[in-house]
């Protein structure tokens, strides 16, 4: 019996091609019946890509509120092919999106990038798995860890000071690649008792291996296959393409370690350690201690592949929000010197999470500069089903209907930092850095759903930064130690500075110089009590 394989393969086409004509006519009715089609807003920036890289360069240029000026709270920006995207500043609107995680979720397609770099954390996950993801990042875990913090800050205090004294006193630094390596020796020890020791006395340039494993991964966006990355995020299928397996290699150097860290927390749980002793108050043993618990059941145990997922999740975060602060108190020296005379007054240079707390003026400009500078832009999700959003501010769309139903799978995207610096929140210095905002607490501001301070830098509801108290006072350490040794002068104008937004956090860099990547360069000399 002979097959027609040229009948065979015209039948598949066939099929493949309805199949696809399918596709592509569900995706056009649900643009076509969108409640959004007549809601005002911007035309489409690019014809595949919509206005994302537009959404880039208005928070490049210091713009971000640009939209809801034009267009008001609630606005129809253009994804990708010019489908229809929400973008609402409205704050009850953002209640209830962010109350009601489990009708909206992050985008499978936002997963997938984020999945890239940091696997399937806490970041990435939803619905029950999130639940049971929920490390013990409280104070009582959080105090036991301030000590680390100290400790690297006055590593990187001193490293500093001492290029200052071999440069005649005054030192130009790029503070973004000392900040990585402090950082990244903090959330290693405290994260996972894992000392990548970045800023011991090996200055030779060699990267631990598992520092060299993360670090590909946060430059995945920079090679030159991301166009190949950014089609695998719309087109699920090409993601079965291995055209680059650097990310595999770095994710199976982390997975490697990461059992290794693993076996070495369930050892010493198993061998009786307590919480309290030395070695076992990082936030995987942690894990791995509640994950042991007899009063956990079953159903909400972690797999080997859950913890281990945590290990990338704990490097992503905390790098680039100290750079901006210093930044911040460069600008503005008479911040900087109000800051230290606060920080000064205290007789002690290894200060408890308490003593950090304690400091108002240091709490002032570490929420000035987290408001001001949010290291995210913005956060997506998505309807999972139809549902109706309530407004504070009611729009009336092209045909004089106001629209408050979004109907299954409509992205959402969360204008993190445009409200963070919206004026008719914050007043008309909304973009200005002044900390003394924070004396008088803005009573505008108390209507934003944010799990901190009234704002949106670290989300709200269910699915806020679990973190951010880690964030917090790893930043008051920082600032502590470095502001009472050290003083920070810009090296460059302020307007050379701008922003430059990644899939992960907003980074800086020199105007004029964006393939050197990213760049904070700040004059750094030691301070001299008089």
């Amino acid at each position: 019996m002979s097959i027609n394989y040229l009948g065979l393969a015209a039948s598949v086409a066939a099929t493949l091609g309805v199949y696809a004509l399918s596709l592509l006519l569900r995706v056009i009715h649900k643009e076509l019946t969108s409640p959004l089609r007549n809601v005002p807003g911007p035309k489409s920036a690019h014809w595949f890509l919509g206005d994302h890289l537009q959404l880039f360069k208005i928070v490049e240029n210091g713009q971000e509120g640009v939209w809801n000026a034009q267009y008001g709270r609630t606005v129809r920006i253009n994804d990708f092919m010019g489908f229809s995207m929400l973008w609402t500043s409205d704050t009850k609107a953002l209640q209830h999106i962010l109350s009601n995680s489990y009708v909206y979720q992050k985008p499978e397609m936002g997963r997938y990038f984020l999945g890239r770099v940091v696997g399937p954390g806490v970041l990435v996950v939803e619905e029950d798995m999130h639940k049971k993801q929920n490390p013990a990042f409280g104070p009582a875990q959080v105090r036991a860890l301030t000590g680390i913090f100290v400790e690297k800050s006055k590593q990187l205090r001193d490293l500093w000071a001492s290029r200052a004294t071999q440069s005649n006193g005054a030192a130009r630094v790029n503070v973004i690649p000392d900040f990585s390596t402090a950082t990244l020796d903090i959330i290693g020890q405290a994260g996972f008792n894992y000392n990548f020791n970045s800023l011991g006395v090996d200055h030779t340039g060699a990267r631990d291996e598992l520092h060299e494993a993360f670090a590909t991964i946060s430059a995945a966006g920079d090679r030159q296959n991301a166009l190949v990355d950014t089609l695998k995020g719309v087109i699920p299928p090409l993601r079965t393409l291995k055209i680059d397996k650097v990310i595999d290699n770095s994710h199976a150097v982390m997975r490697r370690i990461g059992l290794g860290l693993l076996r070495d927390s369930r050892q010493k749980i198993a061998e009786g350690h307590s919480a309290d002793s030395a070695g076992s108050r990082d936030l995987l043993s942690l894990l791995v201690r509640a994950n042991m618990s007899k009063d956990i059941p079953e159903s909400q145990r972690l797999s080997e592949e859950d913890v281990l997922a945590q290990v990338p999740t704990f490097l992503v975060a905390g790098h680039e929000v100290p750079s901006w602060a210093l930044y911040a108190i460069a600008e503005n020296p008479e911040v900087q010197t109000r800051l230290r005379n606060e920080l000064l007054a205290v007789d002690n240079d290894n200060p408890t999470m308490e003593d950090l707390n304690a400091l108002p003026y240091l709490d002032c400009v570490v929420r000035e500069t987290l408001r001001a500078h949010s290291p995210v832009i913005a956060s997506l999700r998505m309807a999972t089903r139809d549902d109706v959003i309530p407004l504070e501010t009611p729009y009336t769309d092209r045909n004089g209907t106001v629209h408050e139903t979004l109907k299954r799978g409509q992205r959402i995207l969360l204008p993190i930092l445009a409200l963070n610096r919206d004026p008719d929140v914050w007043g008309p210095d909304a973009h200005q850095f002044i900390p003394e905002r924070w004396e008088r607490r803005p009573t505008l501001s108390t209507s934003i759903p944010g799990v901190w301070s009234h704002m949106m830098t670290f989300i709200g509801g269910p699915r806020a930064c679990i973190g951010y108290r880690f964030s917090l006072v790893e930043l008051k350490a920082l600032l502590f130690t470095l502001v009472r040794g050290l003083e920070f002068e810009l090296a460059l104008p302020a307007a050379q500075i701008g922003r430059l937004p990644t899939a992960i956090v907003q980074q800086p860099f020199v105007r004029g110089e964006r393939e050197a990547g990213s760049q904070m360069p700040l004059l750094i000399k030691p301070f001299i009590q008089s």
